[in-house]
């Protein structure tokens, strides 16, 4: 059962002479008055009493009162607080008796419900924080996140080298009608060899027709010669003839030879062995187009798996906290920030933001059963009604201020005493305290 205020005395605190309020056990008790009467004195009264010293005013005793603070709180656990002497020393008396201190208290008592405008505001990271602690998925959300986190970066990373390759092969030129590889000079130079080689010995073999067709003519010649001597060289003439019709045979054979021979140009090869180093280099373009193309491709694909991993977590992230056990419909964290009803901290209602405040606090310590909230003035009549009736829900007592005195207030600060909400006349000045000071 979580622990609420049954009742609360105060003398001289701040703006305060003496208030009693018995606030109701679940839903809003609305502390009203004018500026400047001492309403906020009084939750910063509760603060001091059962959060300790570091919530103690930096003037704690009224202005003009010769007598030290006086605080006494009865809370629904039994436990009576109390604050007084000169020092407002705590004293803290169970149910049974026994004395206890601020460690006692603050084993129910949480922090935020004494000051709640610390955590509203606290920035949204800390509050979606909070909130993941409270829940129990902290943990498994900052590890789904580092994980997200370091799979963005490397996708990040991935995305600008991708980028940067598709654009480095667009931007590249290619060429048409080269080979796929680069040219070897000494192939195009070996080949060139071998057709020169051909060439000479078809050279050779025209050297030889030449050489056989001059033998020719010099024995014809020798023949004219021989026949003007006929009778002399009749026998001579006769052998020659013999030499003549075998040298004409060899040269019929030798010119047969010489008809199918075709010498074959070297041009070609000449001007690719001038034009080698432009070919290689139109093909060193074309390859390095290649790869930086199908870098980028590849580079695009690994892009593509990283989302898929981002997504994979940001979907088991969802279910997480779809299956988390939140303290209030429709809240949820979505990137780091907390969200109500779709809604960032900055773009809620101002009871809005008060309604997930207090939920978010009733959860940090379910053992404490109260909240402290100033200035309601955000909230209209209705919106106030419905925010008590949720507090009603929930089972969770809250203590407000309010600057009015109209019929939604519980209770009336007027002077630094409180009177009862509903009192059209301002009772004597004896008559405003409800209780003593020396009463407890």
């Amino acid at each position: 059962m979580s622990v609420k205020i049954n009742s609360l005395e105060f003398e001289n605190v701040k703006r305060v002479k003496a208030v009693h309020i018995e606030p109701t056990e679940n839903g809003l008790t609305v502390i009203g008055g004018r500026n400047g009467q001492g309403k906020t004195s009084v939750l910063d009264s509760i603060a001091w009493a059962l959060g300790g010293e570091k919530y103690r005013p930096s003037q704690a005793q009224r202005e003009g009162s010769a007598l030290p603070p006086a605080l006494h709180i009865e809370l629904s656990n039994g436990l009576i607080v109390e604050r007084k002497g000169k020092n407002s020393a705590l004293k803290v008396t169970d149910p049974k008796g026994q004395k206890g201190g601020q460690q006692l208290l603050n084993e129910f008592v949480e922090q935020f419900a004494l000051d709640l405008p610390r955590f509203m505001s606290a920035n949204n990271a800390d509050k979606a924080k909070i909130l993941l602690r409270i829940i129990g998925i902290e943990a498994k959300l900052a590890e789904l996140d580092s994980e997200e986190q370091k799979l963005y970066n490397e996708r990040h990373s991935i995305g600008v080298i991708g980028d940067r390759k598709r654009k480095y092969a667009d931007e590249m030129i290619a060429y048409d009608g080269v080979p796929d590889a680069p040219v070897s000079a000494s192939e195009l130079i070996a080949q060139q060899q071998e057709i020169l080689a051909r060439n000479g010995e078809n050279q050779r073999k025209r050297q030889r027709l030449n050489e056989i067709t001059y033998e020719k003519q010099r024995i014809f010649d020798e023949i004219q010669r021989l026949e003007a001597q006929a009778q002399e060289l009749a026998k001579r003439i006769e052998e020659r003839k013999a030499a003549y019709e075998q040298v004409a045979h060899d040269e019929e054979i030798a010119r047969t030879d010489t008809l199918a021979l075709q010498d074959q140009s070297t041009a070609e090869l000449e001007e690719n062995i001038r034009s080698i180093d432009e070919i290689n280099r139109k093909v060193r373009a074309n390859l390095d187009k290649e790869k930086a193309e199908e870098e980028a491709a590849q580079y695009a694909d690994q892009y593509g798996v990283l989302t898929d991993k981002i997504e994979a977590i940001r979907r088991d992230r969802k279910k997480l906290l779809d299956s988390a056990d939140l303290p209030l419909e429709g809240l949820s964290v979505a990137d780091g920030e907390l969200l109500y009803n779709g809604h960032k901290w900055d773009c809620m209602s101002g009871s809005d933001q008060l309604r997930v405040s207090t939920a978010i606090i009733r959860r940090l310590n379910p053992e404490c059963g109260f909240v402290l909230l100033d200035k309601l003035e955000q909230m209209d009549t209705e919106t106030l009604r419905e925010f008590g009736e949720w507090l009603e829900s929930e089972g969770l007592q809250a203590i407000a201020t309010r600057v009015s005195t109209g019929d939604e207030c519980s209770v009336i600060i007027e002077d630094g005493y409180s009177v009862t909400a509903n009192q059209t006349e301002q009772p004597p000045e004896t008559g405003r305290k409800t209780w003593k000071a020396g009463q407890f």
